[in-house]
């Protein structure tokens, strides 16, 4: 089962961070192998999602929850899926000079050992290039908003 821990730094509010990866709808605009992303419920503290991914042959579809605690904590439930689990958390904290720190959880595996393989021998790379589209995203978003 693929596991990945990470933590960065960026020069956006936590608040910023938080409104970025709470906004799953807007996902398939910024997020690689993320085909479509629709809310089927948003109250205040969770938002119910459904997600598309898809990678060359394989696309696959899943329901999760998302819970908000703004502007600390964004942790995802699997609800339904191709997969037999997934942990996902998100952790923003303000640093004392301006500027925040996400620690970024992920693991997760699939109910198909095919699939599991494939994504096995693709996980690093995938998880490297989705944290990147979420740091590219932020630039794109608040870069001009730092000043």
């Amino acid at each position: 089962m693929p596991i990945h821990v990470e933590k960065r730094e960026f020069p956006f509010s936590r608040e910023q961070l938080f409104d970025l990866v709470a906004a799953v709808d807007r996902y398939p605009e910024f997020l690689p192998w993320c085909r479509a992303a629709r809310v089927t419920q948003r109250q205040q503290d969770h938002i119910r999602a459904e997600l598309v991914v898809g990678f060359k042959i394989f696309r696959e579809r899943f329901t999760c929850e998302v819970r908000l605690d703004r502007p600390g904590t964004i942790e995802v439930d699997y609800l339904k899926g191709p997969l037999r689990h997934l942990n996902n958390r998100w952790c923003f904290s303000a640093k004392p000079e301006g500027g925040s720190v996400v620690d970024f959880y992920v693991d997760f595996e699939f109910h198909s050992p095919l699939m599991q393989r494939v994504v096995m021998l693709l996980f690093n790379d995938a998880v490297r290039r989705m944290v990147s589209a979420f740091e590219r995203r932020a630039h794109v978003l608040y870069t001009a908003k730092i000043k």
